[in-house]
């Protein structure tokens, strides 16, 4: 997907002058509103939100409101910061929190939220041949498939599932290397036809297996936390605008906008009943009726459990 990037309206002026104009009443209304109509938000993103379809169900109401459109590049956790860091997007939804604190700690992005949630699941042939099945583990499936040498596909390109999957094999003591242990390069979706076609083991989230389980014949061998599985295999998402104090091209007020938008009531529920195959893919995570206002909390913050 090509990146559009804008020069600043002569309408928008200097500095913030939009504002958030309207955010506080309910989504839909008629009232004055960032940006101008015609712009182009630009959202880098990983290729599991836009795999599943979900951004296309949660962007629709937003363009309608704002007379804008939402440029979603999909890419893996790590490139899409990369571009945000490169000042080649306004905002950012990503699944990898080491990565965001990274990120916000060196002043690249400002105000995180905390968005949904799903889970990993260690997803394989139904023959098992490592016979990982059932396990409770996600440490102990890794270890025994790279004692058994079982193929194994890995994403390898530094997203929020690969830098995930990484955790893993370096919990496990596994440095994974040899014919058996393929890097690919690609997405999520690509992974898992690989991973089919070759008859091999891979880590997926579960919203992407989803929405591809019919096409392919993979099965869910380690469960995540959703499923009562190790929380390790948890999946959170957070949202973030990048710094317009780094990049003072980015359309800060749009950003902030979608901020509220995305994290608001509306689009929450949206998340909660979006759906492929009949289950439900993400789950809301922004809104609590017992908040802790800890959206970012990068000192002594540790990106993976200490649960297997």
């Amino acid at each position: 997907m090509t990146i559009h990037r804008r020069e600043f309206l002569a309408a928008l002026g200097a500095g913030t002058t939009a504002g958030l104009a309207g955010c506080s009443r309910a989504f839909g209304e008629e009232e004055s509103q960032p940006g101008v109509v015609g712009e182009t938000l630009t959202l880098t993103t990983t290729t599991s939100t836009y795999d599943t379809g979900l951004l296309a169900e949660l962007h629709a109401p937003f363009e309608e409101q704002y007379g804008v459109t939402v440029d979603a590049v999909a890419q893996g956790t790590g490139a899409a910061l990369e571009t945000a860091r490169n000042g080649d997007s306004d905002v950012v939804m990503v699944h990898a929190r080491s990565l965001e604190d990274d990120f916000m700690r060196e002043g690249y992005g400002v105000n995180r939220r905390d968005l949904m949630f799903n889970d990993f699941v260690i997803v394989g042939p139904s023959s098992d041949p490592a016979g990982i099945e059932g396990l409770d583990s996600a440490t102990e499936a890794f270890a025994t498939i790279a004692d058994e040498q079982a193929p194994f596909v890995s994403r390898g390109d530094n997203s929020g599932t690969h830098t995930k999957e990484l955790a893993i094999w370096e919990a496990a003591d596994v440095d994974p290397s040899g014919d058996w242990y393929r890097e690919t390069g690609q997405g999520m979706g690509e992974v898992l036809n690989i991973a089919n076609e070759q008859g091999a083991y891979t880590l997926s989230d579960r919203g992407t297996y989803i929405s591809q389980r019919s096409e392919i014949d993979l099965s869910i061998l380690v469960q995540g936390p959703i499923e009562g599985g190790p929380e390790r295999l948890a999946n959170p998402y957070g949202v973030m605008a990048v710094n317009p104090a780094v990049h003072e091209n980015v359309n800060y007020d749009l950003a902030m906008a979608y901020i509220g938008y995305i994290t608001s009531p509306a689009a929450q529920e949206l998340i909660a009943n979006y759906e492929a195959n009949g289950e439900q893919l993400f789950f809301p995570r922004a809104l609590s009726e017992d908040p802790n206002f800890q959206q970012y909390v990068p000192e002594g913050w540790s990106s993976d459990a200490d649960d297997s």
